[in-house]
């Protein structure tokens, strides 16, 4: 199965005309967001600039509070900067109207979080078709589900899951939702994953199998990732670690070097 067996007509995957392989995955360039806090305000980002090459693994890593989920969120489009700039492959997207920031997130973006937001009630081979389920019309999904059945089992066997696919998340562990969840993130093929604190919820042998996969599915699969932690060892599996200091980013390290972001 191709990637071209995912791209219905609701998809609205980034192809930038005159940008080339030069622009990274990813990038936000002098982002700012403040929060109201009681009669005044709370600067959380001051101008970040940040720059995800294709294929790297980032790990941005800060103090609780320092503003790395905040800036994870806005590079989700989850949340929009107050000034600034976010950029996927060259080209402007925290300015796209809300339908089409919906559809960048269901066909682009994949994100994982701390909480695995699993639907009680599905499967975890259905939680993983959720996605699908959302950008494909009815007619669609009569067309392309043999192909997203096919693609959702890949990724469960991949995780070694197989045998659990038709078990609801209350009959799964902790490593194992954690694993449905990422699944659910790639079921589209996304450019980057976003991953705010993989492990967090996680004792350290089902978190070291989550920082395996993640490792795996960037250096096989050229998959390009952002991490937050505020973990040292964890940072340290990431090509680049990020630190996040007071809402901006100090200095841009080389690969496994401590790079500096102030709040």
């Amino acid at each position: 199965m191709t990637n071209s067996s995912f791209h219905a007509s609701g998809d609205s995957r980034m192809h930038v005309a005159g940008t080339g392989i030069d622009a990274p995955m990813m990038s936000v360039h002098g982002v700012r967001k403040s929060y109201r806090s009681g009669a005044g305000s709370l600067d959380v980002l001051c101008g970040v600039d940040l720059r995800l090459e294709r294929g790297e693994f980032i790990a941005i890593k800060g103090q609780s509070g320092s503003g790395k989920s905040t800036l994870l969120h806005l590079m989700g489009l989850l949340d929009a900067p107050d000034s600034g700039e976010v950029r996927l492959a060259g080209e402007r997207i925290d300015t796209l109207s809300s339908s089409r920031r919906d559809r960048l997130r269901n066909t682009s973006i994949g994100m994982v979080f701390q909480s695995y937001h699993l639907l009680p009630e599905l499967s975890a081979m259905e939680n993983v078709l959720a996605p699908l389920l959302v950008r494909y019309g009815v007619l669609d999904w009569i067309r392309f589900r043999s192909q997203a059945r096919s693609r959702a089992c890949e990724l469960l066997e991949r995780f070694g899951l197989g045998a659990r696919m038709h078990h609801t998340p209350r009959q799964l562990s902790g490593g194992e939702m954690q694993r449905v969840a990422i699944a659910r993130a790639l079921v589209g093929r996304p450019q980057v994953l976003l991953a705010d604190e993989p492990t967090g919820n996680l004792d350290s042998v089902s978190g070291a199998g989550i920082l395996d996969t993640l490792g795996r599915l960037n250096r096989e699969d050229g998959l390009s990732i952002v991490m937050v932690t505020h973990d040292d060892a964890i940072a340290a599996r990431s090509d680049r670690i990020v630190r996040l200091v007071s809402g901006l980013v100090e200095d841009i390290g080389e690969p496994n070097d401590a790079v500096i972001v102030a709040a």
